[in-house]
């Protein structure tokens, strides 16, 4: 049974949120801001579901301050149009996003494609033959962690998928739809820049390769491309 905290200020919209998660299986704590749920987080919490406009402590913040210890992986539920929300909750390290108002079979969906890309993540063990390697970069699934260079990096359980993904195809051209539908587990919407975003954390968090060339490419109209080594 996954355990997911809510954190929304809305009293009855959490209510009815709880009630419907509750029925299809998952164990929900509650939080009305963003310092209740920092003060709830813990090892046992599998998915942060956190509204953005919330007293106290809003949910970027929350995120941040999140972000600091926590590889948790966070879902923002942000307001119908607000690219700015959307946007920062990526760049602060959130899982997906999920704008209101929203149906419960989408919400359902969006949590539990979240959910499998942990799973998949935290069975597999951190045995040589489970390992996987590309130039310089070694991911070892079951502790949710990079190295490059030597260097440890933390990395989001989506962060890890798309790297994983890429380098298990080195040298393709892959759509930014076929990311969106094989990692993140949903269609690719018209202006959604999830997928941007994730590869731009990436970026950031991987060092520079020793030969100055990139490591993942930007094809305009195409997708993206793992540099391979000349």
């Amino acid at each position: 049974m996954a355990k997911i905290l809510l954190v929304d200020d809305d009293i009855e919209l959490t209510a009815l949120l709880k009630d419907i998660l509750e029925l299809e299986g998952f164990d929900v704590i509650e939080a009305n801001n963003g310092q209740q749920g920092l003060e709830k987080i813990d090892s046992s919490i599998d998915l942060v579901l956190l509204d953005v406009m919330m007293p106290v402590m809003n949910g970027t913040e929350m995120l941040r301050r999140l972000r600091e210890a926590h590889s948790t992986p966070v879902m923002m539920l942000t307001a119908k149009g607000d690219e700015i929300d959307r946007v920062l909750g990526l760049e602060l390290g959130a899982d997906d996003y999920l704008p209101k108002p929203f149906s419960d079979r989408e919400l359902l969906a969006r949590i539990r494609a979240v959910l499998r890309r942990t799973q998949a993540t935290n069975e597999k063990t951190t045995e040589k033959s489970d390992l996987l390697t590309y130039q310089d970069i070694t991911i070892y699934p079951g502790r949710q962690e990079v190295v490059c260079q030597e260097i440890p990096i933390e990395m989001t359980g989506t962060e890890l998928a798309l790297l994983s993904y890429f380098i298990q195809r080195p040298g393709q051209i892959i759509s930014k739809e076929s990311l969106s539908l094989d990692v993140l587990g949903k269609r690719l919407a018209r202006f959604d820049r999830a997928i941007d975003m994730h590869v731009s954390n990436i970026r950031k968090k991987l060092p520079e390769r020793l030969d100055g060339k990139p490591r993942i490419k930007t094809l305009r109209g195409k997708g993206y491309l793992l540099v391979e080594e000349a």
